[in-house]
C-alpha cells in the first residue's frame, strides 16, 4: 500500500475540512487515522484500505464503533485514492474489496472454491469473511513477489509474508490459521499446490494472556446479591446474571433470547447461538426457571415483543448485545467485587467460571464443551489455565532438588 500520495497531500484534506466547518472532533479523528495509517503503513504491510479496517475489527465488537471507523478510513480512501474531498452530505463508507479484486484468475479460483465449500458446510459468514480476505491479502502479496500461479508460490515467499526483513514477526497466529483454514478447504481442488503451501506456513505458538477468573469468595458473594430480596439489582438483572452463571451462556446470547426459547413443559432453554449458529439445548433448572419467571411475571414491559430481557426505560425495546455487559458490571458492583481499572467484569467471567467449576468436578471435556455450546473439543483449552484442582496433580515434588535452608520458613 503506496501512502507517498497521502504523506505529501493529506494536510490539504485536513485544511479543506477545517474551511468548510467540519466539526473539531470529527477533522481530529480523520486526522488521526491519517497519522496511525502513515505510522504503520510499513510494518503492517497493509495492501489497502480494507486491511486497515480489518484491524480495527479484530479487536471490536461494536457495530457503531466499526460503522465510525468505516466511514473515517472511506474519506481518506476517497481522497488519497480518487482525490475527492467530502461533500458536507454523506460520509464515505469504506467498500470493503479487499485484496481479492486485484488477484490473478488461478488465485481467485482458490478464494472462491473456499467460500463455495465452506457456505455448504455450514461455516458462519463472518467466518468465511475473515478466512477468505486474510488468504486474499497472502495470495495478493505471492503475487507482488512475482508468482503468477500457485506452484511457483515458494517458502521463502510464505515466510517474508509472516516475517520483517530483519526477521521479526508482523502476522501472527490467527493470520496463519485463517491461511491454512482455506487451504485445508481447498486440497480436493488442489491437493499437492495446497498441501505445500501449508507445509510452508512457519510454526508459530500462539501466545495467550492469563485469563482472570471468579475466586471462590467472589462467588459466594455474587449468590448472595444474586438471592438477596433487598439488593440494589432489578429482577430483570438479577435473571440475567443467574442465566450467566448456570448456564455459560454468552451475553450476546443472553440479550438475545426470545420468550419463545424456553420450553416450561420440558424444561429446556433452546437457543440459536449467535457465535456459531449452531442450536444449542440446555435444561432448564429450578434456580434459573425461578428467575426468568419471577421476572416475566412481576417485572417484564407488557409490550409485543418476543424478546426476552427488554430495557427499563420508555420507549421499551429488547437489551442490545453492546449493553450487557453493564448488568455484569452492576452485579459486581452490589457485590463489592472487581472494582479496580484492569479488573476482568464481562459476562465471559461467568462462563469461564461455569466451565472450571464442571472440570473441577470431573464432568468429562466432551459434555462440558456441549454444555458450552463450542463446535470444536479444542475451545475448552483456555478454561483448563484455571482447573487448579486437577493442574496440583500435574505438580512435581522437589524432594530430590537441593533447597537451601530457611527458604519455605517466614524467617
Amino acid at each position: 500500500m503506496n501512502v507517498d500520495n497521502l504523506r505529501d497531500n493529506y494536510s490539504k484534506l485536513i485544511s479543506y475540512m477545517e474551511e468548510s466547518g467540519y466539526s473539531k472532533i470529527y477533522t481530529s479523528r480523520i486526522a488521526s487515522e491519517i497519522k496511525r495509517i502513515l505510522k504503520l503503513a510499513n510494518t503492517k504491510k497493509w495492501l489497502c484500505y480494507t486491511d486497515v479496517y480489518m484491524e480495527y475489527e479484530k479487536t471490536s465488537r461494536s457495530k457503531d464503533y466499526l460503522r465510525n471507523k468505516q466511514n473515517i478510513i472511506g474519506a481518506i480512501e476517497q481522497f488519497d485514492v480518487y482525490g475527492k474531498y467530502p461533500d458536507g452530505k454523506n460520509r464515505h463508507k469504506l467498500f470493503l474489496r479487499g485484496a481479492y479484486p486485484m488477484l490473478l484468475p488461478e488465485f481467485k479460483a482458490i478464494i472462491d472454491y473456499y467460500c463455495k465449500a465452506e457456505k455448504e458446510r455450514g461455516k458462519k459468514d463472518s467466518t468465511i469473511h475473515s478466512e477468505s480476505h486474510n488468504a486474499s491479502t497472502f495470495l495478493l502479496f505471492q503475487q507482488q513477489q512475482g508468482a503468477d500461479s500457485l506452484n511457483k508460490i515458494t517458502e521463502k515467499s510464505v515466510l517474508a509474508f509472516f516475517l520483517s526483513s530483519e526477521g521479526k514477526l508482523y502476522r501472527g497466529c490467527t493470520y496463519k490459521k485463517n491461511i491454512a483454514a482455506v487451504f485445508k478447504a481447498c486440497i480436493p481442488y488442489s491437493t499437492d499446490v495446497c498441501k505445500n503451501i501449508i507445509a510452508f506456513l512457519p510454526a508459530l505458538r500462539e501466545r495467550r494472556k492469563n485469563i482472570q477468573y471468579l475466586t471462590r469468595e467472589e462467588i459466594g458473594k455474587i449468590k448472595v446479591v444474586l438471592a438477596d430480596n433487598s439488593s440494589v439489582l432489578t429482577l430483570r438483572d438479577k435473571a440475567i446474571g443467574i442465566l450467566a452463571l448456570y448456564t455459560g451462556l454468552r451475553g450476546c446470547d443472553i440479550a438475545g433470547m426470545k420468550i419463545s426459547s424456553i420450553d416450561w413443559n420440558a424444561d429446556v432453554i433452546c437457543i440459536k447461538q449467535q457465535k456459531t449458529e449452531s442450536l444449542l439445548k440446555l435444561p432448564l433448572t429450578a434456580i434459573v426457571g425461578n428467575a426468568l419467571y419471577d421476572y416475566l411475571t412481576l417485572e417484564r414491559p407488557q409490550i409485543e415483543s418476543n424478546y426476552l430481557f427488554i430495557s427499563q426505560n420508555k420507549p421499551y425495546r429488547h437489551i442490545e448485545s453492546r449493553s450487557i455487559g453493564n448488568v455484569s458490571i452492576k452485579i459486581m458492583t452490589a457485590a463489592g467485587i472487581r472494582q479496580s481499572k484492569d479488573d476482568r467484569k464481562g459476562f465471559h467471567i461467568f462462563r469461564h467460571h461455569l466451565a472450571t467449576a464442571l472440570l473441577g468436578n470431573g464432568v468429562p471435556q466432551p459434555v462440558i464443551s456441549k454444555t458450552l455450546g463450542h463446535n470444536s473439543p479444542d475451545s475448552l483449552e483456555t478454561y483448563l489455565s484455571a482447573d487448579f484442582l486437577h493442574l496440583k496433580e500435574c505438580a512435581i515434588s522437589v524432594e530430590k532438588f537441593p533447597i537451601s535452608e530457611g527458604v519455605f520458613t517466614d524467617e
